[in-house]
């Protein structure tokens, strides 16, 4: 018995004070875990909205898959060709055809065609899909115009900007040339369609589409270009095109459209198009030029400097647009029917939410892309005849880029905020500024860096550790990086400004 008691007194003793443990410390601190969980769930549900994370996820995904396609069909375009003439004039006849995309869809029409199709729908949707049509054919007649026009002008345009070129290779670069622009009106078409599947959410096909137009171009690489030469892949680009054109036409038709022969010049529908599209083309003309001048500035600098900025400002563009264009692309059509419905608190929550989503989930990019820039830029472009300094001035130019990844990101968003509100003066004036500033900070900071100065000894000690061959190159991404988040700013300025008009108003 008493050597039988010993355990049971020092069970009941242990028994004691886990019951003490359970009920007077492990109980508070399981409602304080709680209570911090309901309030970090309450606290992120303000930012993490399922209707955006969800097609955001989607579109930022096919993003990726699609640039490892587009990774896989350089790498064979450079496997096949190497780097020679042949894919010099594979890469010059883009020039024309881009020019035609560029100024009439990606210029406006990418982005001007959502908010007046979900105004009219809003109303009627008879309406709606009549003036679709009546801006699917006017179009359609005027890229087929313009294309009309390059095909005859490409010779000359040919001379202008492929001087180093043999009569041979120009001809051959022509030829090219021409069959591309049958890709512009496939993909500016494909656009309206696009904006047509946006409205009804149906984000898993329009994120798809930049897919099959990659596969395209591999299959004109693979299958094509073995009988048929850098023509083949040509082939393979207007495959591609329309591949990427079928797959917006068709699901258009699910979604309710079915073509019609209407076309009325005069239809207020084309008017507001237009109207929306000539003030957008002005800020794409102002990011344009910048590239140019910086690019220019580039060439001043040294050998290699052009390449280094390149492939700086595409892995930091990637960085940006992956988040950035993804949460716009899909608040998009919220803001654009919220605004054609009057709704204003639809609006502010929309907007919001993407906002702060895109806000968080880039700063913590820029961070993870400072932190790993000479890792990263290492394992995508260093080896062979790129240098260990050239992937250092590299690094560090994506360093000083990535500090207005925040900015670049939201701009998208604010951007396509003021195309539903239909105003479009304000972003083309902040455009032209940003511009300009990006221009003259370029000259000022190039010229800074090229001597010894406290800023550059800053930069060397903060990126470098040392003056590195081309250092001065690091002032175009410094001016970018400021300009960037300037143009930032002054948007959120006014769009807060804006929407505080209309409320007033409302």
């Amino acid at each position: 018995m008493v050597g039988g008691g010993r355990p049971t007194c020092w069970n009941n003793l242990i028994l004691t004070a886990l019951s003490f443990l359970s009920s007077q410390i492990l109980a508070p601190l399981n409602l304080v875990f709680i209570e911090v969980r309901l309030r970090i769930e309450s606290m992120f549900s303000r930012f993490l909205d399922k209707k955006l994370t969800g097609p955001a996820l989607i579109l930022a995904g096919s993003t990726f898959l699609s640039a490892l396609l587009g990774v896989l069909r350089d790498r064979l375009l450079a496997h096949t060709f190497g780097a020679s003439r042949v894919l010099d004039i594979y890469t010059a006849s883009f020039r024309i055809p881009d020019l035609v995309y560029n100024f009439l869809i990606a210029g406006g029409l990418a982005v001007a065609f959502l908010p007046v199709f979900a105004e009219y729908f809003s109303q009627d949707k008879d309406r709606a899909w009549k003036a679709t049509n009546y801006i699917l054919n006017a179009f359609f007649l005027l890229l087929i115009l313009f294309a009309i026009i390059f095909f005859f002008l490409t010779p000359y345009l040919a001379n202008l900007i492929l001087p180093g070129f043999s009569v041979q290779e120009k001809s051959q670069a022509i030829a090219l040339s021409r069959l591309l622009l049958l890709s512009p009106i496939l993909m500016g078409l494909a656009n309206i369609f696009s904006s047509v599947i946006q409205y009804f959410r149906k984000f898993l096909i329009f994120g798809l589409a930049p897919l099959f137009y990659n596969l395209g171009i591999i299959f004109g690489i693979l299958f094509l270009a073995p009988r048929f030469g850098i023509f083949g892949v040509g082939v393979g680009v207007v495959m591609g095109a329309l591949c990427y054109f079928l797959s917006q036409f068709i699901w258009a038709v699910f979604c309710g459209f079915s073509w019609q022969p209407l076309l009325d010049f005069k239809d207020d529908s084309l008017a507001k198009i237009f109207k929306l599209m000539v003030l957008r083309v002005v800020s794409v003309v102002s990011s344009q030029v910048s590239v140019l001048v910086m690019t220019a500035i580039a060439s001043t600098i040294g050998l290699g400097a052009i390449a280094v900025f390149y492939f700086s400002n595409n892995l930091q563009s990637f960085a940006a647009g992956l988040v950035g264009v993804s949460f716009a692309t899909a608040v998009f059509p919220i803001l654009a029917q919220a605004v054609s419905e009057n709704n204003q608190k639809n609006f502010s929550r929309g907007f919001y939410s993407s906002f702060w989503q895109i806000l968080w989930i880039s700063l913590a990019g820029s961070v993870l892309l400072f932190i790993f820039r000479d890792l990263a830029v290492k394992i995508l472009l260093g080896g062979g005849r790129f240098t260990s300094e050239a992937v250092k001035l590299t690094a560090s130019a994506v360093g000083l880029f990535s500090f207005s990844i925040f900015a670049q990101a939201e701009n998208p968003l604010l951007l396509r905020a003021f195309f539903s509100l239909k105003e479009v003066k304000k972003p083309a004036f902040v455009s032209v500024a940003a511009m300009g500033l990006n221009i003259v900070l370029s000259w000022i900071f190039v010229r800074l860096l090229s001597g010894d100065n406290n800023l550059t000894r800053f930069l060397e000690s903060f990126l470098t550790g040392q003056k590195l061959p081309n250092f001065a190159l690091l002032g175009l991404p410094l001016a970018f990086s400021i300009s960037s988040i300037f143009q930032f700013l002054c948007l959120y300025f006014f769009l807060k400004e804006e929407l505080s008009f209309t409320k007033t108003n409302g």
